[in-house]
């Protein structure tokens, strides 16, 4: 793919993002690693990561504009005190959405996946502190492309 198409466009859009949401929670709400960490997991999250991820890999920044940004999004992870066993499992469960929804396709895949641990990695660190801990200014949503974070 070429540098001045986004890695947003090179997916698929939104639409393919909301397949790949709805392909991974359908595993992960199937998942006795990971269920009972989505245990008030509610529809509408599926619909947000796909806005999240769509903002992230340079699409419209809706996330920012209609669901409270970076912030919104780290808040949301306080407290779930994810473990490796936690992490590992949705890893390996994104990928196999990954498969199912873009297939054939390895460069896309090993540049999703690359975003997906450096964010897994994140969210495991926030889901150490306490529902309300004050995170300061994360800055503006993160923007990955085909080379990585941007």
């Amino acid at each position: 793919m070429t540098a001045d198409v986004s890695l947003y466009d090179d997916i698929g859009g939104l639409p393919a993002l909301r397949r790949l949401s709805n392909a991974f929670y359908e595993r992960v709400l199937a998942d006795e690693v990971l269920a009972p960490v989505f245990a008030g997991f509610e529809l509408r999250h599926v619909e947000h990561v796909a806005v999240w991820l769509g903002e992230v890999f340079g699409g419209p920044a809706d996330f920012t504009g209609q669901l409270g940004g970076h912030q919104s999004l780290l808040r949301s992870h306080l407290g779930l005190e994810i473990r490796d066993e936690h992490r590992t499992r949705w890893l390996e469960l994104m990928a196999a959405s990954i498969d199912d929804v873009l297939p054939g396709r390895p460069e896309l895949r090993s540049t999703l996946m690359a975003y997906f641990e450096w964010g897994t990695a994140i969210a495991q660190k926030i889901s150490q502190a306490s529902p309300g801990t004050d995170l300061g200014d994360p800055g503006p949503t993160p923007r990955w492309g085909h080379g990585g974070l941007v």
